[in-house]
C-alpha cells in the first residue's frame, strides 16, 4: 500500500469512529428527551441517524478492508448484500435530508398552520416514500446483478464492469438513479432553504427597523450598549445565511464529487484515478459523520439534553462517591470505638 492508500485508510478509520460516536449520541438524546421524541422532525432525524449508523457498521469497514487488502473481502453474496445496502442507505439519507428541508420550509413559511400541515402521520407518509424509493432502485440493481466489488472505489456498490452485457440499460439506470436521488434532493434543498432564508431576512429587516427606532429614541443610551445592539443586529443577519450554507454546502461537498465520478465512469474513454475514486467515496461516507452535527448536536435542544445527561451521570457518580466515603468513615469510627473498648 502506498502513502496515499495509507492516508485514505486512516481517513476511513476516523470517519467510522466519528460517525459511530456522534450518531449513537443522537440516538441517546432521542431516547432520553421526551421533548425531542414528540417533535415531527425527530422522525426524519431518527431515520437519517439509522441509515448513517447502518452504513457505518456495514459498508465502511468493508471499504477499509478492501483498501488494506487491495481487493474484495468475503464472498459474492456478502458483497452483493453490501452493495444493496450501500445503494439503499445512501438514497434514503439523501431523501431524508430533503424531507428535513421541507419540514423547515413549512415551519418557517407557514408557522401558524405548521401543526396541521406536518403531523406525525404526514411525516410517516414521507418516510414511507423514501423507503419505497430507496428499495426500488436497490432491488433493481441487485436483481440485475449490477452490484459487486468496484475496484475504483474499493467498495461493494454499483459496478460498471458487471453490466457489460446490458451497458445501455446500466447507463440509463445510473443517470435516472442519480437524477431522482442526488439531483432531486439538491433541488429540494436549494428551493426550500432559499425560501427559508428569504423569510428569515425579511424578519431580520423588521427587527432591524425596530432596533434602529429604539436606538434613536433612547438618546441617553451608553455608546457601548448601542454598539452591542448593532453587533447583534449584524450577527442576526449572518446567522441564517451560515445555517443555510451549512445545510446545502455539506450536501454538495460530500455527495457531488462521488456522483460526478459515477457519471464520468460511464464513459470508458475518460480515465479516473483509483485514489480519486476512493477519495470521492470517503467524502460520501463523511456525510454520515457530519449529519449528527449539522442536523442535531449543534442545536440548543440537543446540547441541553447532552448537558442534562452528563450532569445526571456526574451527579450519580458524586453521590456514589460520597456514599462510599460516608460508609468508610462509619467503618473507621466503628473500628476506632472497638479498639478503645477494654
Amino acid at each position: 500500500m502506498d502513502t496515499v492508500g495509507i492516508i485514505l485508510s486512516l481517513l476511513v478509520v476516523v470517519i467510522i469512529i466519528v460517525s459511530l460516536l456522534s450518531n449513537v449520541l443522537v440516538l441517546i438524546c432521542f431516547l432520553y428527551s421526551p421533548e425531542i421524541r414528540k417533535q415531527v422532525p425527530a422522525l426524519f432525524t431518527l431515520n437519517l441517524t439509522f441509515c448513517n449508523l447502518l452504513l457505518t457498521v456495514s459498508n465502511m469497514p468493508l471499504t477499509l478492508v478492501g483498501l488494506v487488502n487491495n481487493g474484495q473481502i468475503g464472498g459474492q453474496v456478502l458483497c452483493q448484500s453490501a452493495g444493496f445496502l450501500d445503494t439503499f442507505l445512501t438514497t434514503n439519507s439523501m431523501l431524508s435530508m430533503a424531507a428535513l428541508s421541507i419540514d423547515r420550509w413549512i415551519a418557517v413559511v407557514f408557522p401558524l398552520s405548521y401543526h396541521s400541515k406536518m403531523r406525525h402521520r404526514d411525516a410517516a407518509f414521507v418516510l414511507g416514500y423514501t423507503w419505497v424509493h430507496s428499495v426500488c432502485f436497490s432491488t433493481v440493481a441487485a436483481c440485475l446483478s449490477w452490484v459487486g466489488y468496484n475496484q475504483l472505489y474499493a467498495s461493494c456498490t454499483l459496478c460498471n464492469a458487471r453490466a457489460n452485457s446490458s451497458r445501455t440499460q446500466f447507463v440509463v439506470f445510473t443517470v435516472v438513479f442519480h437524477s431522482l436521488t442526488f439531483l432531486l434532493s439538491l433541488v429540494v434543498l436549494c428551493v426550500t432553504y432559499l425560501k427559508v432564508l428569504k423569510v428569515a431576512r425579511f424578519h431580520c429587516k423588521r427587527i432591524d427597523v425596530i432596533t434602529m427606532q429604539t436606538l434613536v429614541l433612547l438618546v441617553d443610551i451608553h455608546p457601548s450598549v448601542r454598539q452591542r445592539c448593532l453587533e447583534e443586529q449584524k450577527r442576526r443577519r449572518q446567522r441564517a445565511t451560515k445555517k443555510i450554507s451549512t445545510f446545502i454546502g455539506s450536501f454538495v461537498v460530500c455527495f457531488a464529487p462521488y456522483v460526478i465520478t459515477r457519471i464520468v465512469e460511464l464513459f470508458p474513454v475518460v480515465p479516473i484515478n483509483s485514489h480519486w475514486g476512493v477519495a470521492s467515496k470517503c467524502l460520501a461516507y463523511s456525510k454520515a459523520a457530519c449529519d449528527p452535527f449539522v442536523y442535531s448536536l449543534l442545536r440548543n435542544q440537543y446540547r441541553k439534553t447532552c448537558s442534562d445527561i452528563i450532569n445526571k451521570i456526574l451527579k450519580r457518580s458524586s453521590l456514589n462517591t460520597s456514599g462510599r466515603q460516608h460508609e468508610n468513615g462509619r467503618n473507621n469510627f466503628v473500628q476506632t470505638a472497638e479498639g478503645t473498648l477494654p
